[in-house]
């Protein structure tokens, strides 16, 4: 069973990019909390909250890829 290296790469690169919102979107989400008197309050939490969702999108479409690339492997090479 081969592991196909260009779609393992595509998944590890949706983690990469879902570790950072994991961080952003919590620290949106306080900071708008505390600011609650602003008037930009609900923007920055539909924001914070979008980004918390984009999050765990892609840490599901990530580790949905990388399982693609193990399990299924390089079709072409049989």
């Amino acid at each position: 069973m081969a592991t196909d290296k260009k779609i393992l790469v595509k998944g590890l690169t949706r983690l990469g990019w879902a570790l950072p919102m994991f961080v952003m979107g919590p620290v949106i989400i306080h900071s708008s909390f505390k600011n609650q008197g602003h008037p930009f309050y609900v923007p920055i939490l539909g924001v914070g909250i979008i980004i918390c969702i984009s999050a765990m999108v892609f840490m599901f479409l990530g580790i949905k890829t990388i399982m693609k690339s193990l399990f299924e492997g390089d079709k072409n090479e049989h």
